[in-house]
């Protein structure tokens, strides 16, 4: 695994880690805090209809008080009471109903039917005997009882909270009940807003997590992006050094040829022609071997200034590179069965000898490849000075060729990689188009790379 990769692990995986223990205590802290609240509510609201029930059954017990102190105990008595806590009714759902300690229902306004039936076994959908533990609480001086029972309202099941008293003279058990399906709505709406505001608060802690594993990519790749830039100008600088390493010991190469071996040739010759020159007085015939020494010796002459020519051009460091690359093309007339024009457009600059030296090896390269596979009659070279930078363009009409393919073998084209990878080394760009009949070579420079050598200098060609 690479350096950086476990780099970015360390630092993803400890983030990743905290957040999500955080996100666990937030959680549990969020239930803890809920339970507690939720449990407070409860209590408050079931104290609160504990309350309300006890006012209603101190209401109703004062209402009929007046009848029960009477200490009449017939029938009619206790007919009056009965229509009086029959027209105590609170609401739609709030009723009192009245059995005796046996439990038989003597009173029940919302459900008639019940009147005179003994419900002692009554028991609600959850087991819970209903008339025994109101009865219950009753005798104990008044209590409340929790247990299903229908709602006239809605005639549903619904929870109810009831509280029951006696009176012992007439045998009675008075009680009333406050449904709680309403703080049970009230809870639930609770539950719904805790599940949002918990949801809500682990969905900014995975935000948080995305934006900072992506914050820590990001850097991650900035920082590679940035070493890759580092590593591609590196690159470029070492490409560049070898390319001049070259060009100094072609240079240098080139000197030594022209200053000394080329020279030593020359006072060779020199001597045979005295020579010769002393024969013909003396009038002696001259041997055939020295004759064609003589002129071997001049051959090797010419190939030696010939080979110290293309090592290092003198036009290109004297003259410029319009003035190299002519004397280029002239040799390339001379040499082959093709025809050659050059074009300089543009306000020429004087180039750094990088850039110079570039162009014309590209330009030199590409006519050795139309020399040798291009079979063209034509071939034409544009150098064109441009506000944007140089433009140099080689076009022939050749067979031309299969430029993806050339690219793509590792045993062909090792010239034109060489020519791109001159090109780009220098910050320009390079670019072969070619088909049947035509066949383009294109390197471009901007202004910005020519001025990574120096400041350009504007001259006059005369």
């Amino acid at each position: 695994m690479r350096l950086r990769l476990r780099l970015i692990l360390l630092a993803v995986t400890p983030l990743l880690v905290s957040l999500g223990l955080i996100a666990l205590a937030v959680k549990l802290q969020q239930d803890h805090l809920y339970a507690r609240e939720r449990a407070l509510v409860e209590s408050a609201y079931m104290q609160a209809k504990q309350a309300e029930l006890r006012n209603y059954v101190d209401i109703a017990q004062s209402t009929i008080a007046p009848l029960y102190d009477t200490r009449r105990d017939d029938e009619e008595i206790r007919h009056d009471a009965m229509q009086l806590l029959q027209s105590l009714d609170y609401g739609i759902d709030g009723y009192f109903f009245v059995f005796d300690t046996g439990g038989r229902t003597i009173m029940h306004p919302r459900q008639p039917e019940l009147v005179g039936r003994d419900l002692w076994d009554l028991r609600d959908t959850n087991g819970v005997p209903v008339i025994q533990r109101l009865i219950a609480k009753a005798h104990e001086g008044g209590g409340f009882v929790q247990y299903q029972w229908q709602k006239p309202s809605t005639h549903a099941l619904a929870p109810k909270l009831g509280y029951a008293i006696t009176l012992p003279r007439w045998n009675w058990m008075i009680g009333t009940g406050l449904y709680l399906d309403d703080i049970q709505a009230t809870l639930a709406q609770l539950d719904r807003q805790v599940s949002d505001n918990v949801a809500t608060t682990l969905g900014w802690i995975a935000g948080i997590a995305v934006f900072g594993v992506a914050l820590i990519g990001i850097s991650g790749l900035a920082l590679n992006l940035s070493d890759a830039r580092v590593a591609d100008a590196k690159l470029r600088l070492l490409a560049r050094q070898v390319v001049k390493s070259q060009e100094d010991e072609r240079a240098h190469l080139s000197r030594e040829l022209h200053d000394s071996t080329s020279q030593t040739l020359v006072s060779i010759k020199l001597l045979l022609e005295s020579a010769v020159a002393q024969l013909d007085r003396h009038q002696t015939p001259l041997p055939a071997p020295l004759t064609k020494a003589l002129a071997r010796l001049g051959d090797a002459l010419t190939e030696v200034r010939s080979i110290s020519h293309r090592l290092r051009p003198a036009e290109l460091d004297v003259l410029g590179l319009p003035a190299a690359l002519e004397h280029l093309g002239q040799e390339f007339l001379d040499d082959s069965a093709m025809s050659f024009s050059m074009k300089v457009r543009g306000e020429q600059i004087r180039l750094p000898d990088e850039v110079n030296t570039v162009l014309f090896r590209v330009a030199q390269e590409s006519l050795t490849n139309i020399e040798k596979h291009a079979a063209a009659t034509r071939v034409q070279l544009r150098l064109v000075y441009h506000a944007g930078g140089l433009r140099m363009r080689l076009i022939d009409d050749g067979v031309g060729f299969d430029v993806p393919a050339i690219r793509v073998d590792p045993r062909r084209g090792i010239g034109l990689r060489n020519m791109r990878e001159r090109v780009e080394s220098i910050g320009g760009t390079f670019s072969i188009v070619s088909r049947q009949g035509q066949t383009q070579v294109v390197a471009n420079l901007p202004t910005s790379a020519i001025q990574r050598f120096q400041p350009l200098q504007r001259e006059t060609v005369r």
